[in-house]
């Protein structure tokens, strides 16, 4: 049965930009004489901007303020962002969904600038679409309430409600909203417990009831 809301994480689940993050912060950090750890990928996947920035203060003894570092880091992503592309099938179920009517958002924990840089580059834009960036809440994820933002700006109980996320912190904050949780990864792995474990746009048509 198709649910009456799908929020949809942005970064790595509607379109594959997460490669661009990880090459803007690696560029970033060797800008500044860092070094980028061998696991950097999987440290930062799905963390919002300050916590990142955290790390790389206190392990890595950056030694800028927050404002000039995300400066650094965004001079180097929005270049890129002529290169993105969708995630094969996200956006072909996200305009499917839209044509009958479900309620739908996208929730990220991406400053505004890049959700609206990312989303404008595939062309993911329309009169009255609600988008929740780390700009509009006071917790992002792994925090519920990036989720529970988007059930209120859709008038839509959380229990009635779809989360989509290709990270474990994303998928956690669905899961605390109260929502049905999909975890859909970049690559296989397990996900948080309760969570529903996918890893292809055809088995999320089915989690759907598409």
């Amino acid at each position: 049965m198709t649910p009456k809301a799908v929020f949809w994480d942005m970064d790595g689940t509607l379109v594959d930009s997460e490669p661009l993050h990880e090459a803007a912060l690696m560029a970033a950090m060797r800008n500044v004489g860092l070094v980028p750890p061998d696991d950097l990928h999987e440290r930062v996947l799905g963390v919002a901007a300050w916590p990142v920035y955290q790390m790389m203060r206190d392990e890595f003894g950056l030694d800028l303020p927050f404002d000039d570092w995300i400066v650094r880091k965004y001079e180097h992503y929005l270049p890129l962002v002529e290169t993105l592309k969708p995630r094969p099938g996200a956006i072909e179920i996200f305009n499917e969904l839209r044509a009958m009517g479900v309620a739908q958002a996208v929730v990220s924990n991406s400053d505004r600038m890049i959700v609206d840089a990312n989303l404008s580059m595939v062309g993911l834009i329309y009169p009255g679409m609600k988008t929740i960036s780390r700009n509009d809440v006071r917790e992002g994820k792994p925090h519920a309430e990036p989720f529970l933002r988007a059930a209120y700006l859709a008038d839509v109980d959380p229990a009635h409600a779809v989360a989509i996320d290709d990270s474990w912190p994303g998928a956690m904050a669905g899961l605390a909203a109260g929502m049905k949780t999909i975890f859909w990864p970049e690559k296989p792995m397990g996900g948080p417990p309760g969570a529903a474990v996918i890893n292809s746009a055809e088995e999320l048509r089915r989690e759907l009831g598409l």
